[in-house]
């Protein structure tokens, strides 16, 4: 049976207005999109600027996921000790500063090091927006964690083309990052008033973190591979398009921001689906869409294509996050980290994987070996009884 550790610290009660309330976790799921996409959408310029072979990038990008993997244990601790609000703006400031870290990055270890803290601070971040939303969903008595993730592929959205909008007025990144860092750091402060005031230090004799098992770890795995794919499109989809379509610097973020701006609409969608269909149906279909969709942008027939190819890859991936952290989050803190450990791990492998297949194979062949991940993933999500 699911846990109570989740229910017991976080109580939906706060002094702000109801109207704030509402919109208070919207927000933060904004927040962690825009942050997301503006280091993804500079990822090429940032390469160019350090002059970083596919392998040097490969390594700088195993920092990320490194620092998500490894800080999941910090992520249940920080929910259990300070509450998912303080947990939530202690790690959000902590991410806006790691995006400076890395638009200051004089060298391939400095930037390995900002990288990491990126990935360390975004997984604390979203292990405490997600435990909220777990509660909020329960309350509601009906799936609303789809939408969620639908503002944080509205903030990525809106990151990427601010990205594309900088890269092509030849905008430094030092000085795109800090004005995005400043302000949203700015809300984030304001936007924390806002949250449930939940209580730090709740009594709990369940531990503070574990890794899962039986049916919690075929939620993990399938949140793995979908964290290779949507990692490494967000991480190389720029990269793929500069050098295998020869695209402008201002067009590259485009293959993501259509990846996101079409994972965006199919999540305003699945939670219904969801509920008339099952989470197990939804996720093996539309996993199927999503390696078409890789399998097309691997052809790289022309621009409009391969941007079709992505766009349609983030609708196939749309339903992964939200289901596999709704599933693990009705069994509390502990378990929505040890699964999201499972999961995250493959934005550890994922990007540097795919790296070293280009390096030594080509760019399609990296994407086409995520069209095979995608494959994976609706076997595996027809066995998922824990997706329901």
């Amino acid at each position: 049976m699911p846990s109570n550790d989740i229910a017991s610290p976080l109580l939906l009660h706060s002094k702000a207005p109801a109207v704030t309330q509402r919109i208070a976790n919207p927000i933060n799921f904004i927040l962690l999109g825009v942050v997301y996409a503006s280091w993804a959408a500079r990822v090429p310029a940032v390469r160019d600027a350090l002059q970083l072979d596919a392998a040097e990038l490969s390594f700088a990008l195993l920092g990320g996921g490194a620092g998500a993997v490894l800080s999941f244990p910090v992520a249940a601790g920080l929910v259990r000790w300070l509450g998912a609000r303080l947990a939530s703006c202690t790690a959000g400031l902590t991410m806006m500063l790691s995006l400076l870290c890395i638009a200051l990055s004089p060298s391939l270890p400095w930037l390995a090091a900002s990288v990491f803290l990126f990935g360390a601070s975004t997984s604390c971040f979203d292990v405490s927006i997600n435990a909220l939303g777990a509660v909020s969903e329960k309350a509601a008595g009906r799936s609303i964690m789809s939408m969620l993730h639908a503002w944080f592929c509205a903030g990525a959205l809106a990151g990427a083309l601010l990205g594309s909008a900088a890269a092509s007025a030849g905008l430094p990144v030092l000085q795109h990052f800090t004005l995005i860092a400043l302000p949203l750091a700015a809300l984030q402060l304001v936007n924390s008033r806002w949250l449930p005031r939940d209580e730090a230090g709740a009594s709990s004799h369940a531990p503070l973190y574990a890794l899962p098992h039986g049916p919690l770890a075929v939620l993990g795995t399938i949140g793995f591979f979908g964290a290779m794919a949507e990692g490494s499109v967000g991480d190389w989809s720029g990269v793929y398009l500069k050098d295998i379509l020869h695209a402008a610097d201002g067009m590259a973020p485009l293959a993501f921001a259509g990846f996101t701006g079409m994972m965006l609409l199919a999540r305003l969608f699945c939670d219904r689906l969801k509920d008339r269909f099952g989470a197990r149906r939804v996720v093996a279909c539309s996993a199927l869409c999503a390696a078409a969709g890789l399998g097309l942008a691997t052809a790289a027939l022309n621009l409009p294509l391969t941007l079709a190819g992505f766009a349609l890859t983030g609708a196939g991936l749309a339903a992964v996050f939200p289901f596999v952290f709704s599933a693990g989050g009705r069994h509390g803190p502990t378990a929505l980290a040890g699964v999201a450990t499972l999961s995250y791990s493959g934005s550890l492998l994922g990007p540097p994987v795919v790296g070293m297949i280009a390096h030594s194979q080509g760019m399609q062949a990296a994407i086409g070996f995520l069209a095979l991940v995608c494959v994976i993933i609706s076997l595996a999500s027809l066995k998922a009884s824990a997706l329901d």
